[in-house]
């Protein structure tokens, strides 16, 4: 686990000295976003896997429905299929989407179906948070598990429960957008900065040979689509959004306690500092003693309690200097020095912040 945690570290300068990042990697532009669709369905066909009816009630209202829509009157029957299962069917629209063209959709059961493979959704509206539809859904399930049961054991694999429907949702609406005419756009970084906005002004500017986009804050730039001269908003995105940019970052070491896992960003920076680090156990067992009285005495059996304690404390590292790191590598040589395990890293990290040594943003998940 510390040659992996000492491999992670060493391939942090590289990924940190790359090449620039195009503009189009490090910001969203202002109405080029897509839009979420739900939809409420059925998947027939399934072999004995779908909904108890008894537990999904609503899965037999919608069945019923959908039957006297298709000319089955089924008033006052008794069914009780176990090949349909209740689903929600979600769905991302994509910007500029055109009527016509294809989206995926994911499926997912909401009763007690054990699984939907091989199942059919059947047509499903979906619709967007303004309550119209915007595309409908059919087509065969790709479950990603599988499930078997018997009398006294059950196998699951993966999540049966939830598939995939590739390009299985129609456009029918498109979203009223006219990007044409849009004066001035917005470009949003995802992570905001004032060095990387500035950097992407500088950019920006020097392409078109004037000054066009102008830094409103650390998130957001104003480009001006006049001053680009270009025929419309599409061509201007079009001629900088793959303008390579270095982004600046903040420092910032990010833990994850529950695997162990330790991440370094590479302005991260430590001041000379030293450390002492052991381990200290207290054991404490207990083996209570049955005692019985002589066959002949008037006793009774009573329980002893006997209690045995140890504490033992290893020598642990001893008193260890890290020296002030200028760079990433020195930082990661001289905590590697204290060969310790990642865990045990990850609370001398905490202490040499709580010290003020560790200059950088400590995130915890």
């Amino acid at each position: 686990m510390l040659r992996l945690f000492a491999f992670l570290f060493a391939l942090l300068p590289a990924v940190a000295s790359a090449s620039p990042i195009r503009i189009k990697d490090l910001v969203e532009f202002d109405g080029v976003r897509g839009n979420d669709l739900v939809g409420y369905g059925l998947v027939v066909g399934l072999n004995g896997t779908g909904d108890g009816i008894r537990n999904a009630p609503y899965t037999e209202e919608m069945l019923a429905n959908l039957l006297e829509r298709l000319g089955v009157n089924v008033t006052g029957e008794q069914f009780r299929p176990k090949n349909v299962a209740a689903v929600f069917v979600t769905a991302s629209l994509p910007p500029f989407s055109r009527a016509g063209s294809k989206i995926d959709v994911t499926v997912s059961a909401i009763g007690d179906a054990k699984s939907l493979l091989g199942g059919t959704l059947i047509m499903t509206p979906l619709n967007a948070a303004d309550g119209q539809i915007y595309a409908v859904a059919q087509g065969s399930v790709i479950a990603g598990g599988a499930s078997a049961t018997g009398a006294g054991e059950s196998v699951v694999q993966g999540v049966p429960t939830a598939g995939l429907i590739p390009a299985g949702a129609r456009i029918e609406r498109e979203i009223d957008f006219d990007f044409t005419s849009l004066n001035s756009l917005r470009l949003a970084l995802r992570t905001p900065d004032f060095t990387t906005a500035g950097r992407i002004e500088d950019a920006i500017n020097r392409e078109f040979g004037r000054s066009v986009a102008r830094m409103l804050d650390a998130g957001t730039i104003e480009l001006d689509i006049r001053a680009t001269r270009m025929d419309s908003p599409a061509h201007a995105i079009g001629r900088l959004e793959n303008l390579p940019v270095e982004p600046q970052r903040k420092a910032r070491v990010v833990v994850d306690q529950r695997s162990g896992t330790i991440v370094m960003g590479e302005d991260v920076r430590i001041s000379r500092v030293a450390v002492s680090q052991g381990n200290l156990t207290l054991r404490i067992s207990e083996q209570p003693l049955v005692v019985q009285p002589n066959p002949f005495a008037a006793g009774e059996t009573v329980v002893v309690p006997r209690t045995s304690a140890s504490l033992n404390e290893e020598p642990g590292t001893g008193l260890a200097e890290v020296p002030t790191g200028t760079t990433l590598s020195e930082v990661i040589a001289g905590l590697n020095a204290l060969g310790v395990s990642p865990r045990d890293m990850i609370d001398i990290l905490k202490s040499i912040k709580a010290a003020g040594a560790l200059h950088a943003e400590f995130v915890v998940r």
